[in-house]
C-alpha cells in the first residue's frame, strides 16, 4: 500500500497522481503501484510540488511495517533503534515583555475615583 498526502501543491501535479493512484480526499493518494513505479512517482512528486510539501508512506519490511519519506517538512523521519520516528523542532518562543508593575489605569479610577465626567 502507498500513501501520498500533498499540501500546498500545484493542481497539476495532483492530476498527474490521479493517473496512477486514487485521491480519497484532497491531497490524499493511495494505491498498489510497485516499488518501481511508487519511486518514480516520488521523484515526479519532489520535482514539481513548488512550494508545496508531501509525505509518502509505503509498505516495508520494516518492524514497523511501514516506512515514509518527506519533502520540504520541518518535520524529518528519524531512525532510532529501527524505528523511524518524527523529530518535530521545537517551537521558538518569542520572549515575552516583563509583567507591568503598580496599578492599571482603570484600577487607579476606581480606588482613587476621578476620571472622565
Amino acid at each position: 500500500m502507498t500513501v501520498i498526502v500533498l499540501t500546498n501543491c500545484p493542481a497539476a501535479l495532483r492530476g498527474f497522481l490521479t493517473r496512477w493512484l486514487l485521491e480519497i480526499s484532497p491531497g490524499v493518494f493511495i494505491g498498489r503501484p510497485s516499488a518501481r513505479i511508487r519511486d518514480l512517482l516520488w521523484d515526479e512528486v519532489t520535482q514539481y510540488s513548488g512550494k508545496g510539501r508531501a509525505l509518502l508512506a509505503h509498505t516495508a519490511d520494516t518492524e514497523q511495517g511501514f516506512t515514509f519519506r518527506t519533502h520540504d517538512h520541518a518535520w524529518h523521519p528519524t531512525d532510532h533503534e529501527a524505528l523511524t520516528l518524527i523529530n518535530r523542532p521545537k517551537p521558538r518562543l518569542s520572549p515575552k515583555p516583563p509583567p507591568t508593575t503598580g496599578w492599571s489605569k482603570a484600577a487607579k479610577r476606581r480606588r482613587f475615583g476621578g476620571g472622565p465626567k
